[in-house]
């Protein structure tokens, strides 16, 4: 009797090895059988054969009706992708666009158009009003009711700057008196061209005529600041008065005339003690250094009155005014 523990189980990759080669040799018998049957007695073999044939016959066809749906579908999905893409791109492009113009602003610009007519007045005194430069690298406007952060968009440090397409130095005097207004009202400075950024953003940027009007309370609500319109048919002369003297500032809407010859926006910043307004034109220094009849300013307020133009009155948030 054969020692139980010199006997186990046969290696399974034996096992398979011995499997494999039985088979061929099975494969290889019965196609050589094949072979002598198809030579010796066609129609025996034929008959043999048939259920062999029509399977792999039904097989290809089938395997023919696969290929064709799987290209089917391929081509499908893939018309679905570009559609899906193209879809995906055009409402990209949707939500990137600006807004069209509104019927009332169509025909309204605030390109840069230098005015032909001279100032009524010469700079005032620097003890009165002055511009300064200050170590934070920014100019200063003096002698209002707040010290105004100065920018000017004219400047040949701004000739590379855009507006959206257009040149923040001839489009841009909206984003620029805006940039002034937050960042005198505010604790953020905001540079001219970070906030025409921002306009193009949020759709104020009028492609080829510089600002739509609801550019001034926009950004107001932006910052956080509070944005009156003020009716220039209703206004209290006294009551702006006393407003630009306690620190607030006043963004006005200019026609041709002494700012321009098309549409400008300024700020009115201040008042001296001989009742002229101070300004902050975004395009002259020397227009922001001379004092400014209410009367005239007020005659040259752009005559289009939507979005609360040609005059708002901005002021710190948190601030009550009777």
């Amino acid at each position: 009797m054969a020692d139980s523990n010199n006997s186990s189980p046969r290696p399974p990759r034996r096992r398979f090895r011995t499997a494999a080669v039985l088979l061929l040799a099975m494969v290889c018998v019965v196609g050589a059988e094949l072979l002598a049957c198809r030579a010796m007695e066609p129609e025996l073999y034929e008959e043999v054969t048939a259920p062999v044939r029509r399977g792999a016959a039904a097989a290809a066809l089938a395997g023919g009706a696969v290929w064709d749906w799987a290209c089917e579908a391929g081509e499908a999905l893939w018309t679905g992708v570009r559609e899906t893409g193209e879809t995906l791109r055009l409402k990209l492009e949707e939500l990137n666009r600006p807004p069209e113009p509104q019927p009332e602003e169509e025909a309204l610009s605030t390109q840069l158009e230098q005015p032909d007519i001279a100032p009524p007045y010469s700079m005032l005194d620097p003890l009165i009003s002055d511009l300064e430069a200050r170590e934070d690298g920014l100019e200063y406007l003096t002698g209002g009711g707040v010290d105004v952060v100065y920018f000017n968009q004219t400047d040949e440090a701004r000739s590379g700057q855009k507006y959206g397409s257009d040149p923040l130095s001839s489009h841009g005097c909206g984003p620029t008196a805006m940039a002034m207004a937050v960042s005198t009202l505010t604790e953020t400075t905001v540079d001219p061209e970070d906030m025409a950024r921002l306009c193009v953003k949020r759709g104020y940027w009028c492609r080829s005529h510089g600002s739509y009007l609801s550019i001034v309370q926009g950004v107001a609500e932006a910052y956080g600041l509070i944005c009156e319109p003020l009716d220039p048919a209703l206004l209290d002369e006294d009551a702006l008065y006393a407003r630009l003297a306690g620190g607030d500032l006043a963004v006005a809407l200019m026609t041709d005339g002494h700012f321009t010859r098309g549409g400008h926006f300024i700020l009115l910043r201040g008042v001296t003690l001989g009742g002229e307004i101070l300004v902050a034109d975004p395009a002259s220094r020397e227009r922001s250094l001379i004092p400014w009849d209410l009367s005239l300013i007020l005659e040259e307020l752009s005559p289009s009155r939507t979005n609360g133009a040609p005059l708002w009155i901005l002021s710190r948030a948190g601030e009550v005014h009777e």
